[in-house]
C-alpha cells in the first residue's frame, strides 16, 4: 500500500472532519484536525487559547505562525511515519508554501465541494457536547436523546457556528482558501469531489479520488 500525505481542502461544513475520520481508519493513518487541536488551546484558558478564541468567535483566521508552529509540531510525531490527513491546514497559500518548505511531502489533495446554501443549511443544525465532544446535527445525524448528548450533557450550537459568523467564514473561505487549489492544482496533485446529501455517496467518491 502506498503512502498517503493527504490534504483535505474545503469550506467550513463541507464534511472534511467526517471523510478524514473514515480515511484515517481505513489507512491506519492520524487524521489531524487544525480546529480540534486550537479548540483545545482555548479550552486549557492560556494566553495562546484566548487570543486564538477571539479569532474563531469572530470568523478570523488564526495567525499562520501560529497554525503552522502547531502542524509542525504535530507533523513530527512518531505517528505520522507511515502517512497523515491533513484536515483545515493549509488555510492559506502561505501557509501552503511554509508547508512546502518545511519539507513536507504531499502525495494527495482532495477539495470537497458544497454549495454555500447547503453549508449554511448543515452549520445551522450542528450541535456539540462540551463535555464528552461529541457531535450531533439536527437533521442529519439527531443525537438520541433529543437535545442531551447520549452523556447527559446539554448540546449546543457552537459559537462559529452561528449564521452571521458562517457566513463570514464563507466569505474568507472563497477569498483566502480557494486559491490554495490553483498551488495544488499546478503541482498535479488537486481532485475534486462534490459533496453529496447521503454521506456514504460522498465517502465513495472520496475513496475513488483517492485510489485514482
Amino acid at each position: 500500500m502506498r503512502k498517503i500525505n493527504l490534504i483535505l481542502l474545503g469550506a467550513p461544513g463541507a464534511g472534511k472532519g467526517t471523510q478524514a475520520e473514515i480515511i484515517s481508519e481505513k489507512y491506519g493513518i492520524p487524521a489531524i484536525s487544525t480546529g480540534a487541536i486550537i479548540r483545545e488551546e482555548i479550552a486549557s484558558g492560556s494566553e495562546l487559547g484566548a487570543m486564538v478564541k477571539s479569532c474563531t468567535e469572530s470568523g478570523q483566521l488564526v495567525p499562520d505562525e501560529v497554525v503552522i508552529g502547531i502542524i509542525k509540531g504535530r507533523l513530527a510525531k512518531s505517528d505520522c511515519e507511515n502517512g497523515f490527513i491533513l484536515d483545515g491546514f493549509p488555510r492559506t497559500v502561505p501557509q501552503a508554501e511554509a508547508l512546502r518548505d518545511l519539507g513536507v511531502e504531499i502525495t494527495d489533495v482532495i477539495s470537497i465541494e458544497v454549495e454555500d446554501e447547503d453549508i449554511m443549511d448543515r452549520m445551522s443544525g450542528r450541535r456539540v457536547c462540551k463535555v464528552c465532544g461529541a457531535t450531533f446535527h439536527t437533521k442529519f445525524k439527531p443525537s438520541p436523546a433529543g437535545e442531551m448528548c447520549p452523556c447527559g450533557e446539554p448540546l449546543v450550537r457552537r459559537a462559529d457556528d452561528e449564521p452571521e459568523t458562517v457566513r463570514n467564514r464563507l466569505k474568507i473561505y472563497h477569498e483566502q482558501t480557494e486559491p490554495i487549489k490553483s498551488f495544488y492544482e499546478k503541482m498535479g496533485l488537486l481532485k475534486i469531489v462534490h459533496g453529496q446529501e447521503k454521506l456514504e455517496d460522498t465517502t465513495a467518491l472520496t475513496a475513488a479520488a483517492l485510489e485514482a
